[in-house]
């Protein structure tokens, strides 16, 4: 069949569909016109207000999406900056925490030399106490036994309070000048 199309008469019969005829021209012509002219109303603004529309949509999502890419980078400063204030901060208190341990440990060490002084003070002063006490006692002593041994060379008893008043002088005396 399809030779048979393609196929013309040598004796004038009908032309073939492929060949071009002015009449064949012309039809196309107002076909191309007519199916131009319909699409042109009804189809062309239907397709150019959906491009439109979509050339809108992507306006729209490239423009928020630039909104978010700002949002997004000033977010990110932010928290750059909350980064490196929180540090500082921490570098303060760090600092602060050891300013205050330190000064807690010097003043541990005030009070440990505070009371090592007052222990040392009041042992000086015991030890004062105690060398006064021996030393008076030791006088006593003394007195008691020169007294005792001027009795017994004597031979007679020496009345306690006077003679004990005597010898506890010229013991001071004796104390004094050396």
């Amino acid at each position: 069949m399809l030779t048979l199309l393609l196929s013309t008469d040598a004796g004038g019969g009908l032309p073939g569909p492929f060949q071009p005829t002015p009449a064949l021209a012309v039809w196309t012509v107002i076909i191309f016109a007519v199916v131009l002219f319909i699409l042109g109303k009804k189809l062309f603004p239907v397709i150019v207000r959906a491009t439109a529309d979509r050339e809108e949509t992507i306006r729209l999502q490239l423009a928020e999406a630039k909104q978010m890419h700002a949002d997004a980078k000033a977010a990110l400063e932010e928290q750059r900056q909350l980064l490196a204030g929180s540090r500082g901060e921490a570098t303060a208190m760090l600092a602060e925490a050891r300013a205050a341990a330190e000064r807690e440990r010097t003043l541990a060490v005030e009070k440990t030399r505070a009371e090592q002084d007052e222990m040392l003070a009041r042992a000086r002063r015991e030890i004062e106490a105690e060398k006064t006490r021996a030393v008076a006692d030791l006088r006593r002593e003394a007195v008691d036994l020169a007294i005792a041994a001027a009795g017994k060379v004597v031979g007679q008893s020496f009345d306690a309070a006077s003679d004990r008043k005597m010898v506890e002088d010229y013991l001071g005396s004796i104390g004094k000048s050396s």
